[in-house]
């Protein structure tokens, strides 16, 4: 994993950001971990760790990217052809990312019914985000309630990837651990 340069003495600061939309079924497993992160009663992490629930609002993580963040932990339902719960940690390698991908992803719009995270990171350099180092904490989806275009809303996760939640919260917490350790 890429380091980000970060200023002697100071913590580095990691972002989880969960990110999915509950209407359409496994894609909403990122607001679930990230319900479950955020209501645990014993928080093991320490105040330069945020987690958001970001749900659909790529604009919201986008602008969020400009606040100096050195790491960025995205929380998703990410479909690889797996079993569905799967879950995947993915170093993305987003040095091939170029201002002309944030430009178009402005100019076509951050579509307010889904969020592409390729997008939002390219539309976030394009406002001076600085690159970061990027994980991707991914599960696979049983089903995402898409039809050809047109949305069938389905509300809550598959068995297999409600069953997947625990684990990923424990999968986040070991890769925070590391990161900090990594100071």
């Amino acid at each position: 994993m890429s380091r980000s340069a970060t200023v002697p003495g100071k913590a580095r600061r990691i972002l989880v950001a969960c990110v999915g939309n509950i209407f359409l079924g496994d894609d909403g497993f990122g607001v679930e971990v990230a319900r479950r992160l955020l209501n645990r009663q014993d928080n093991p992490f320490p105040e330069n760790v945020q987690v958001i629930d970001f749900g659909i609002r790529g604009l919201d993580l986008a602008f969020t990217l400009l606040d100096g963040y050195d790491v960025l932990v995205i929380v998703d339902a990410v479909a690889r052809g797996g079993l569905p719960g799967t879950l995947y940690v993915i170093e993305p390698d987003l040095g091939e990312m170029t201002p002309e991908q944030g430009m178009e992803a402005a100019r076509v719009g951050l579509d307010a019914h889904s969020m592409d995270p390729a997008k939002v990171l390219a539309y976030a350099r394009t406002l001076g985000a600085v690159p970061l180092s990027t994980v991707i904490v991914g599960c696979e989806p049983a089903s995402i309630a898409e039809n050809q275009g047109e949305m069938d809303l389905q509300m809550g996760l598959s068995a297999p990837v409600q069953a997947a939640v625990a684990e990923a919260v424990s999968v986040i917490d070991s890769l925070v651990a590391q990161l900090l350790a990594h100071e």
